[in-house]
């Protein structure tokens, strides 16, 4: 029986709290946006049916002009487009991607704009659409952290000689089906509710609404069967798409994260920008690396915000004391959100390890169990860390401890109040 993405109906995405490992993947790691925007641009033009694309940042410059004229190109051959942006991300190129796309016929929606300045007082407004994920006709799909942004440019610091270090996949196989449907809802909830206001007058109107509910159920099940069970012509690359929403998938990528690092044997490489992870997860990696597991980080050595590499590095202590590798990515500024585990666990997506990640934003990750997929990213990362600077345990110690102590305490407070802000409480 072939699967439908287009039965599967739109809450399915929010019904299933933990990740579901699918196989019959054919997958391609993506290094940066020269590589991303280049597979998207064939994509988009040989696109019969309908994109989906959601991003935190669409930028306005020259590279991503190019794909912006490919939704157009998709659009005037008759192909249903749907692009929704972040209202913070994309604040300032908004008015002229809304120019540019929406007299082409294609449906541009925006997350949690920021209209007027009450807009910032919101709390939600903290809560922002961060996932970057694109899908061609339900055939192939984009997941990864790389915004839609040339890699030389950066929006506080310019042009930049060495592009940034980022990371997608591009996904062909069952899993595209729950892409789409992933970025079919956060364009939903960004078209101010209209879709989900129309199922809920569906189901209302229902003879039967109990039916109608247990119907809905039987269509997500049924979509889960017909995966499992449909012929796998393609590499049989095992990979699940976990997301981190407000609802009902609130912890899964960090559950994912901690349960990988607790299973490790061997090794442990975790790059990231923002690293500010919560005890759990720190004392994960202390034990990994306490029972022999290689655990090396990858963080910024290039920083573009401060309080972000403050917040990094009062976890060095801890860290190397217990025998965890740092290291800083210098060359020009990271951006990858990746974590290889031993030989055949990987995952790639747009969730970094701090608060505003693991507990806030709207974030989409790929976790691949596949060999091929994890040698293909260790070599990527062992050039990366080969131009990385490894941070000594020394260095951290000959810090005064009342600066350490003082740093520690500002972020610690900063996290507090920003979570408690967004109505985030608890020990993290």
């Amino acid at each position: 029986m072939a699967f439908d993405p287009a039965a599967l109906h739109p809450w399915a995405a929010y019904l299933i709290p933990q990740p579901e490992f699918q196989g019959g993947h054919r997958l391609a790691l993506l290094r940066g946006g020269e590589q991303l925007f280049a597979d998207m641009v064939q994509a988009l033009d040989e696109a019969q049916r309908e994109v989906w694309l959601a991003t935190y940042i669409f930028h306005d410059d020259a590279r991503v002009q190019v794909l912006v004229a490919a939704l157009v190109r998709a659009a005037q051959r008759g192909v249903r487009v749907r692009v929704v942006i972040d209202g913070f991300g994309s604040h300032h190129s908004r008015a002229w991607l809304e120019s540019q796309l929406t007299p082409a016929g294609v449906a541009l929606v925006v997350f949690r704009p920021l209209d007027h300045w009450t807009h910032w007082l919101q709390p939600g407004q903290m809560r922002r659409l961060h996932m970057k994920l694109c899908v061609v006709d339900g055939q192939r799909g984009y997941v990864g952290g790389i915004n839609l942004i040339d890699d030389h440019l950066d929006l506080r610091h310019g042009h930049s000689d060495t592009p940034r270090l980022d990371y997608a996949v591009r996904v062909e196989g069952p899993l595209v089906a729950a892409m789409a449907q992933a970025t079919r809802a956060m364009w939903s909830r960004a078209w101010f509710g209209r879709d989900w206001r129309q199922e809920a007058r569906t189901l209302l109107a229902a003879r039967q609404p109990l039916a109608e509910l247990r119907r809905l159920w039987r269509q997500l099940r049924l979509s889960r069967r017909a995966r499992a069970t449909r012929a796998l012509p393609q590499p049989p690359a095992v990979a699940a798409l976990v997301v981190r929403d407000n609802l009902r998938q609130r912890r899964t990528i960090e559950r994912a994260h901690i349960d990988a690092i607790r299973g490790a044997r061997q090794r442990i490489w975790l790059v990231t920008p923002y690293f500010y992870p919560g005890r759990e997860l720190r004392q994960a990696l202390r034990e990994a690396a306490a029972r022999g597991v290689e655990v090396k980080l990858l963080l910024q050595g290039k920083v573009d915000y401060r309080l972000a590499a403050w917040a990094a590095r009062v976890t060095y202590a801890e860290l190397l004391a217990h025998g965890v590798q740092v290291h800083e990515y210098t060359p020009a500024f990271l951006h990858a959100k990746v974590m290889l585990v031993d030989t055949q666990w990987a995952t790639v997506g747009s969730s970094n390890l701090d608060p505003l990640s693991l507990l806030l934003n709207l974030e989409a990750n790929l976790i691949v169990r596949d060999t091929a997929f994890s040698q293909a990213l260790a070599a990527e990362l062992e050039v990366a860390l080969a131009a990385s600077r490894q941070v000594p345990h020394d260095e951290v110690r000959g810090e005064f401890r009342w600066i350490r102590l003082t740093r520690r305490a500002l972020v610690a407070w900063v996290a507090y109040v920003y979570l408690r802000l967004a109505g985030v409480t608890g020990r993290y």
